[in-house]
């Protein structure tokens, strides 16, 4: 007696290609991400490379000098502001020596006034202070011209010898000549009203800061003591003229005294104004960040006494007797930026990092990583297999597990062919795979049902392919 022995099928299982998809879109997520973070950590690290901290050498005079006390709050703003730039203050005997020490390149910045001797290489970054001539007379005795000052026995009051040899140029009187005994330094300590009270001078040139001379409330109170006439400049556009490191001032309303009103009027007068200037060979960007510090944080670098409290933009004009340094000019002429351009060297390096690290991931991920999808030529074997097996199947049932395998396999590559799993590769070759093996189940399957011999050779014609 003999039995069918039907030969084990095996379960159908579906084509292992899903889990390349999510995994290739895993990467493609993570790729993109580390795109994203990578170009931002390059551009922020180029900046910051790019703008590190850069140290500026600051000559100033002695350390009681107001160039030393502006350097020192300088310098607090700059730390106290996060700036990249950090200041050395580089103390002399004098601010002669100081500016010295520039002229020879030691030194970045200095504080200079404009009668002094401008080296070639200074570039104006602000304009921290004016110094005006204030020509007062006793009493109302007015002078009628500035060429009448001649005449008189004049007092200078001011500090440093530099205002003398100042105020004998503006009269033309060389020094060492017997017109310059008299133009003489007032003694310390004097007053306008100590020195008219003395009866030997006939008229008092006062040269100070003009943040001092409106605090100043001697000259109030010597208004109403015995009274004092201030007088304009009547020449101070011709003054000009012949000096450009002369600047044309203007006493304004009551800047002496409130009340009486001294002057009653604007008065026009000369004078000279202190600069921050830089050497011509500081960057236009340390240029640029520096004025924009200093223009931004004015009430802080105030000094008590009143220096530096109307700080105001150099002079950009081309013709300037000192030309302002461009990285300056800049930032006062262009202060207003859009964003496009305030921000446009970010913009253009994040693109180019986006660029190059999106071109090596890309590369990387069609390369190396990326489960490359199965060739539809390679399942063919698989659907041969099955093929074999029928041969050997003894019941419809053994054919229907055969077919259903087959049917999966099927499904398998239209979907990989749909979501890229599985290239187009060898389709023809699985086309054929196909339906050979699905006419060999059917064939077999009507000799079962006759009761055929199961080793039929079953012979597929190429029309029936």
């Amino acid at each position: 007696m003999s039995a069918d022995v039907t030969p084990p099928q095996a379960s159908p299982k579906p084509l292992a290609r899903p889990h390349a998809m999510h995994a290739n879109r895993r990467q493609l997520l993570l790729y993109a991400a580390a795109t994203v973070i990578l170009s931002i950590a390059t551009v922020w690290g180029t900046r910051v490379w790019l703008k590190n901290s850069e140290t500026l050498v600051f000559a100033v005079g002695d350390v009681n000098s107001v160039e030393a006390r502006f350097a020192q709050r300088l310098a607090a703003v700059l730390k106290n502001t996060n700036s990249r730039l950090r200041l050395k203050i580089a103390p002399n005997a004098d601010s002669a020596r100081a500016l010295a020490e520039f002229d020879r390149r030691q030194a970045d910045l200095v504080v200079l006034r404009t009668d002094a001797k401008i080296p070639p290489r200074a570039r104006a970054i602000a304009i921290l202070e004016h110094d005006e001539l204030l020509l007062i007379t006793p009493g109302d005795k007015k002078i009628k011209s500035f060429a009448e000052l001649k005449k008189k026995k004049i007092a200078v009051l001011a500090d440093g010898d530099e205002n003398l040899a100042f105020v004998r140029s503006l009269l033309e009187i060389p020094d060492g000549s017997d017109a310059a005994k008299s133009v003489q330094m007032a003694p310390p300590n004097a007053t306008p009203e100590k020195l008219f009270a003395s009866g030997g001078y006939g008229a008092v040139v006062v040269i100070a800061h003009a943040s001092k001379i409106i605090k100043d409330k001697s000259y109030e109170q010597f208004a109403r003591h015995s009274g004092f006439t201030l007088n304009a400049i009547d020449a101070a556009k011709a003054l000009v003229r012949k000096n450009p490191a002369i600047s044309e001032e203007t006493i304004e309303t009551g800047m002496l005294s409130a009340s009486p009103a001294i002057p009653d009027d604007d008065l026009a007068t000369v004078g000279l104004q202190w600069l921050l200037v830089g050497q011509s060979r500081i960057s236009p960007t340390t240029a640029e960040d520096l004025a924009r510090t200093i223009y931004e944080n004015k009430a802080e670098l105030a000094l008590a006494d009143g220096f530096a409290s109307q700080i105001e933009p150099a002079d950009t004009d081309k013709d300037a007797f000192i030309v302002a340094h461009p990285g300056a000019a800049q930032y006062i002429n262009d202060n207003t930026k859009s964003f496009m351009e305030r921000y446009s060297d970010v913009m253009y390096l994040g693109t180019a990092a986006l660029g190059v690290i999106g071109s090596i991931f890309a590369a990387l991920y069609t390369k190396v990583t990326r489960t490359l999808p199965q060739q539809a030529g390679e399942l063919a074997t698989e659907i041969l297999d099955i093929g074999e097996r029928v041969q050997q199947a003894n019941s419809s049932e053994a054919l229907d597990g055969l077919r259903d395998e087959l049917e999966i396999i099927l499904r398998g590559v239209v979907i990989g062919l749909h979501d890229g799993t599985v290239s187009d590769e060898g389709l023809e070759s699985f086309k054929l795979g196909y339906q050979f093996t699905r006419d060999q189940i059917a064939i077999r399957r009507e000799a079962l049902r006759r009761g055929g011999d199961d080793n039929v050779v079953i012979v597929k014609t190429a029309q029936s392919a």
